[in-house]
């Protein structure tokens, strides 16, 4: 009777197996990402607090920074803001009003709640600083994944930067132009970084928000497009990787 029951408590075991804990990554809009490990380690990155995108509200144990623009530093978002440890990519005596030029990088490399964060020095322009002034680039590992975000990027990376990245399993890029990378430049910063897993665009034109190009430049003779009716992505940090990166098209709403 005993062997029965086992052999029944295995069998079900095999058909309804535990589900895999999944990292979740959520798109709020620009370059607004919010990002639950599997462990449910929260962060906030780049928050806004923009009208067209419905003004989202999460909860964050950790906030990321790239720069002082204002749709980038926006605590209103973040429910917590108050616990939560926020990282800036820059340093500024005045913070956001303070003199752009005055801005220096931060040097971040800690681990907080197993998440380890690097930042890398970079520019919001193709001029050194001098149009836009600096950027931060965050390099998160968690659950064994190295998850990019390349913050206001608006140039190709050095040698110099790209060993410092390093190895990339997912990287978020900005594609829209105006301000950062244009759908061309993304798709070589792409091809210096050569994720393995997915490369979401960021920072792009939509239909709710027109002050920057789309992504069809970027995304235009791309192969392995996804595109999402949903603003999150799962992702098993345990799966075999895609045999080519999958562009993840995600929707801003959420559905």
């Amino acid at each position: 009777m005993l062997r029965c029951l086992c052999v029944a408590v295995l069998w079900l075991g095999l058909i309804n197996p535990t589900p895999a804990k999944e990292i979740s990554i959520r798109w709020h809009g620009q370059s607004f990402f919010e990002i639950i490990s599997a462990e449910g380690v929260r962060l906030a990155i780049d928050p806004h607090f923009l009208e067209v995108y419905g003004r989202r509200h999460v909860k964050a144990d950790i906030v990321l920074m790239s720069h002082w623009h204002i749709d980038h530093i926006r605590p209103e978002p973040i429910d917590n803001f108050k616990d939560a440890k926020v990282i800036h990519g820059l340093k500024n005596p005045k913070g956001l009003g303070g003199d752009r030029r005055l801005d220096e990088w931060n040097v971040v490399d800690e681990t907080i709640k197993g998440v380890h964060i690097q930042s890398v020095a970079s520019y919001h322009d193709n001029m050194e600083g001098i149009e836009r002034g600096k950027n931060t680039i965050f390099v998160i590992e968690m659950d064994g994944l190295r998850i990019v975000h390349l913050g206001d990027l608006g140039h190709k990376l050095s040698k110099g930067q790209l060993n410092k990245i390093g190895k990339v399993d997912i990287l978020m890029i900005p594609v829209g132009g105006v301000y950062t990378l244009n759908g061309t430049d993304a798709k070589e910063v792409v091809e210096q970084l050569k994720p393995r897993m997915y490369i979401i665009p960021m920072h792009y034109g939509t239909d709710k928000y027109d002050d920057l190009l789309p992504p069809t430049e970027f995304l235009e003779d791309q192969k392995n497009v996804k595109k999402f009716t949903t603003n999150v992505l799962g992702i098993d940090p345990k799966a075999t990787p895609p045999t080519a990166p999958i562009i993840a098209v995600l929707h801003y709403d959420e559905k």
